[in-house]
This record gives C-alpha cells, structure tokens and sequence, in this order.
C-alpha cells in the first residue's frame, strides 16, 4: 500500500509535489504540537533578538520548506535522472572533483532539508557512501533505502554497523557523506556552542580525517525562489582537523550558522539540538 501511494505521487510534476507537500507542512504545524514546540524552542535559543510574533512565522516558514522537501522524496527516488539533473542544480564540483585519487573526501552535510536532495543529485553521476538510521517500520525502511541505492553506485550504512565500514570505503576512494549536526549525546561529543548555546557536538568528524587522512568538502543544497534547488559545494577546509577537538566542533558550527543565516527557515529546527546539557544543566525542552 505505502510503495503505491509513493509511486503514486511521483507522477505528479515536481513542482506540483513541491505545492503540495507545503501546504501539508502548513497544516503539520498546526497538527504536530510537540514537533512545532520543539521548532519554536529552538528558534527561540537562536534567535534571541526575535519577537514570539517573528519566531512563530519563521518556524511556520520551516514547516512548509520541510514538507516541501518531504513530499519531494517519491520524486527524487523515481523521477529520472535527467529530471532530478534539472532540479537540483549543481555548483562547485571542482571543489572536491579535484581531490579523486589523491585524497578520501568527505562531504560534509548538514541538516538543511535539501539533504536528500543533493544526495540524490551526487548519485546521477558519482558514487557516494552515507550512513542512515534504519527505521522501525520494514516497509518504510525498504523504501528508502531503494530510492536512495537505485542508481547502483550508492553504498548505506546503518548507524548500528558502526564507523568501521565507513573507514574502509573511505580508503578505497569512495566519497562519504558525513551529516555532523544532530545530538547523539555526551559520548564521543564536546560541547561548544551553536548561536550560543553550548551544543553537544560529536568529534567523529576530526577522528575519521585523522584516520583516514580525508580532506573535507562542505555541500547544501538550498529551495530556491524559482523551484528546485541550488546545491553548493564549498572549498575543502585547510588545516583540518586541527588536532583540537574544541576547536574543530566550533569551526563545524560557525560554518553551518553561516550558512543557516543564509535560508534560516530551511535548516532542520524539529530536532532537538540541545538535548543533552553540560553537568549540572537542566533541560532545554521541559
């Protein structure tokens, strides 16, 4: 029944996907109080200088970009790669282009909600490696991992396989999407802030560049007021990492507040950024 509606949708023109899929995440907002508690919140954290009135129409705005980019997925695991090369328009390969065969290259993407789609733009015509979290639900898990492997050049790995795949496939030359920006918690993670506020951040980023001597190549892709997206590769980052944790988590978090300035309403505020407080801290989320 789900695979059907998904195939269903993807008949539809991605623009009209997009139409729809924002008017749902209208209405989410109204319908899913905690998603919608836990966005204000977070926007209120970050945005201090904001009225109630300004932080209640930016998390309005993120609702709609998130359902836009929702609905948007039974596009991006059916439409045609000559649609999805269309759509999601491609900037700055060079960027990393030019480290094949010299370096492993580590694509650093945050959690803007044109995630998915410039990993699906990458697979049109390169091979990548990512890691996912595999979903309870069988059916839902099996649908995304085709539309994300259906091209034949993606590798997933799930979080419970542990880093030691990732590793190998770095070494063998394949590109590894690294998502850096939830909170996994006090393990492996120092806390620096983000607009702020002292954020759990995890070090895995500076560990696997030390281990596999990987050159890291920042990528967003961003909706754009014409429909579609703009996917933007930024250069490789000098100097990194640095042989601080502290001082690597910060620089992972000023890139991505500069970029979240960029499209504030397009950065993924349902998550619950500050979870896990520093010793002696009560909850953000109470």
């Amino acid at each position: 029944m789900l695979p059907a509606f998904v195939r269903a949708l993807s008949f539809l023109q991605p623009r009209a996907l997009a139409a729809l899929g924002r008017s749902i995440g209208a209405l989410a907002f109204h319908l899913a109080k905690s998603r919608r508690n836990v966005c204000i919140r977070n926007l209120s954290l970050c945005f201090p200088q904001l009225t109630a009135t300004q932080i209640r129409e930016r998390a309005k705005a993120h609702f709609k970009a998130y359902g836009q980019a929702m609905l948007e997925h039974a596009f991006l695991w059916h439409g045609s790669k000559e649609a999805i090369r269309a759509y999601v328009r491609m900037e700055g390969q060079a960027h990393w282009r030019e480290h094949v065969g010299k370096r492993p290259i580590m694509w650093l993407c945050p959690h803007f909600v044109g995630l998915d789609h410039v990993g699906a733009r990458i697979t049109c015509d390169d091979g990548g490696a990512s890691m996912y979290s595999t979903q309870s639900n069988p059916q839902i898990d099996a649908i995304i991992r085709a539309g994300r492997e259906r091209f034949g050049n993606a590798t997933l790995f799930s979080r419970q396989d542990g880093i030691r795949p990732v590793i190998r496939e770095l070494k063998k030359g394949v590109p590894f999407f690294y998502l850096p920006d939830m909170d996994f918690g006090a393990k492996d993670s120092v806390f620096v802030p983000f607009f702020g506020v002292q954020a759990a951040t995890i070090t895995g980023l500076s560990r696997l560049c030390a281990l596999t001597k990987a050159v890291v190549v920042p990528v967003i892709a961003l909706q754009n007021k014409n429909g579609g997206y703009d996917a933007k590769f930024y250069p490789a980052w000098d100097d990194f990492p640095s042989g601080n944790d502290e001082a690597d988590a910060l620089r992972l978090n000023q890139f991505i507040e500069a970029r979240v300035l960029e499209a504030p309403e397009q950065y993924l505020w349902t998550h619950r950024r500050f979870k896990t407080r520093p010793p002696g801290e009560n909850s953000m989320y109470d």
